[in-house]
């Protein structure tokens, strides 16, 4: 799960964006100050920063400024501003994008995914024989494909990523259809048992692994 650290001096945009990024796979951790995010950053590592730059005492781009001088972490920063001199010099200073206010939700989502894409290699995990492949969207066991939905792939992805971790229905729904989806919780135990069928008939051993948590969701082992 990918960690994003959000940084505004305003608490009602903070909960909205954690209200909206959280339900797709993303851990959020809020910051109100620069000086806050910073002394953060120095001790925790985050995989992504969304900036704001109309802040008090630190404005973003100090802030920004401050945190290129230890760490690469990708920032992206948000603005009212949209003069092109202010985006050049947001670049300038070390940020990855720069987005204005107010912005579209799905359209600051595909940024993040775009730049966490450019930053971050495929991944690629390999689990008892079975390698999922997210750089060639490919589910193999000992060398033989076992064909999945975009849905089951990116499901199953999910959980073998996060092992150990219990996903309700509802946090999958969530996550691989949108929060605004009308998907019902069968659909989720649907894609399961096909995921199921699938590499069993492949011949993983896809219970010792894939396990229903009764009263609670899926999880990985």
């Amino acid at each position: 799960m990918k960690k994003l650290l959000l940084v505004d001096d305003e608490v009602r945009m903070l909960q909205l964006l954690k209200l909206y990024l959280e339900p797709h796979g993303f851990e959020c951790m809020t910051k109100t100050s620069g000086k806050e995010a910073i002394k953060y950053l120095m001790d925790h590592k985050v995989d992504l920063v969304l900036l704001d730059i109309m802040m008090p005492e630190m404005d973003g781009w100090e802030t920004a400024k401050n945190i290129r001088s230890f760490s690469k972490v990708p920032i992206i920063m948000l603005t009212a501003r949209d003069q092109s001199s202010d985006m050049i010099k947001g670049l300038g200073i070390g940020a990855d994008d720069y987005i204005t206010k107010p912005f579209e939700e799905e359209i600051l989502l595909a940024r993040i995914k775009a730049l966490l894409r450019r930053v971050s290699p495929p991944s690629k995990i390999e689990e008892n024989g079975l390698i999922w492949n997210e750089g060639s969207h490919e589910l193999t066991y000992n060398g033989e494909e076992i064909n999945l939905t975009p849905k089951e792939f990116e499901m199953i992805g999910l959980l073998i990523k996060n092992k150990k971790t219990v996903f309700s229905r509802e946090k999958l729904i969530e996550i691989i259809w949108g929060l605004n989806s009308n998907t019902e919780e069968r659909t989720v135990d649907s894609h399961i048992r096909n995921i199921r069928d699938k590499c069993r008939k492949a011949g993983f051993p896809i219970e010792e692994h894939l396990k229903t948590v009764w009263g609670l969701g899926y999880k990985w082992e």
